[in-house]
């Protein structure tokens, strides 16, 4: 009986002993937890107040606190179903043809509204194309006016338009016999970029002039009439509408619907601002009835 007490004393003692070591051992590792949090905690404040101070890391800091902003922002646009964040490209506007009317002179600028108008065209495209009109006109020493009639009786000043003989673009240039002068644009696509189509159609309207000697056979070999008797009014149609452009640069009220019929007793002087002796066929602007598209003089 006594060893049996013993025992349970032994026993008794060494519980008490393993129980004081544990709490012993877990409050020096709580006081150090504690005393580590709050050296990390100090230590992460003297950091912050470093790192604070100097102009070049709290620019860093805030690029990165912005991007990772920027990141989870578009994260939950994705799973918003967000298709523009999904697609957007920000450098987009660089490929778009348009410039601010205040970019031009007022002249220009008066000319770019005025055809904007009466072709029913945001007036940015059309002040970019006016521009260029000018600029073109002044290397090739053609009329801006006259490059900028041909537009609108070719295309309506639609870059996208094609006639039934192919050719295409602001200026209807047969793309596949011109396909040589769109290589210094990057190849025949760009006949449907209304800067690259502008400048090969100058550049193939002043070989027609050339050509021809004077500019109302220059403007049939441009249409492609030149090797037959008439053309559709083509001529009276440029030169009417350059009339007009012509007038309205000039500061003269002209009523956006004015028609570009020509009289039939007109005559063209090489001016490019008469009529041709052929009637116009269409009060309409546009290219209607037009013969072969600056092809018979090529053959």
């Amino acid at each position: 009986m006594r060893a049996l007490a013993l025992l349970r004393t032994a026993q008794h003692a060494t519980a008490t002993s393993l129980s004081v070591f544990v709490r012993d051992v877990g409050r020096g590792l709580l006081d150090v937890g504690h005393n580590s949090l709050a050296l990390v905690g100090l230590a992460s404040i003297a950091v912050m107040v470093f790192a604070l101070g100097r102009a070049d890391i709290r620019g860093q800091l805030e690029e990165v606190a912005l991007e990772w902003l920027q990141t989870r922002q578009e994260a939950r646009d994705a799973t918003a179903d967000d298709l523009i964040t999904a697609v957007a490209e920000p450098t987009a506007v660089s490929r778009a043809t348009a410039t601010d009317l205040k970019q031009l002179t007022r002249q220009q600028a008066t000319l770019a509204s005025w055809i904007a108008r009466r072709y029913k065209v945001a007036p940015e495209p059309i002040a970019a194309l006016v521009q260029e009109a000018w600029s073109m006109g002044a290397r090739a020493g053609l009329d801006p006016t006259l490059i900028l009639a041909i537009m609108a009786v070719e295309s309506s000043f639609n870059p996208f338009a094609q006639s039934a003989v192919g050719a295409q673009g602001l200026m209807q240039v047969l793309t596949r016999v011109h396909d040589e002068k769109y290589q210094a644009f990057g190849g025949h696509r760009a006949a449907f970029d209304p800067i690259s189509n502008l400048r090969v159609g100058v550049q193939v309207l002043k070989e027609c002039i050339t050509r021809a000697g004077n500019l109302q056979d220059g403007l049939k070999y441009y249409v492609g009439a030149a090797l037959i008797e008439g053309d559709g009014g083509y001529v009276g149609r440029v030169m009417s509408e350059q009339t007009h452009m012509r007038s309205v640069t000039d500061g003269k009220p002209v009523p956006p619907n004015a028609s570009n019929t020509v009289p039939l007793a007109s005559t063209v002087k090489d001016t490019g601002i008469a009529s041709p002796s052929a009637a116009a066929s269409s009060a309409k602007p546009g290219h209607e009835d037009r013969p072969t598209d600056h092809v018979a003089w090529l053959r």
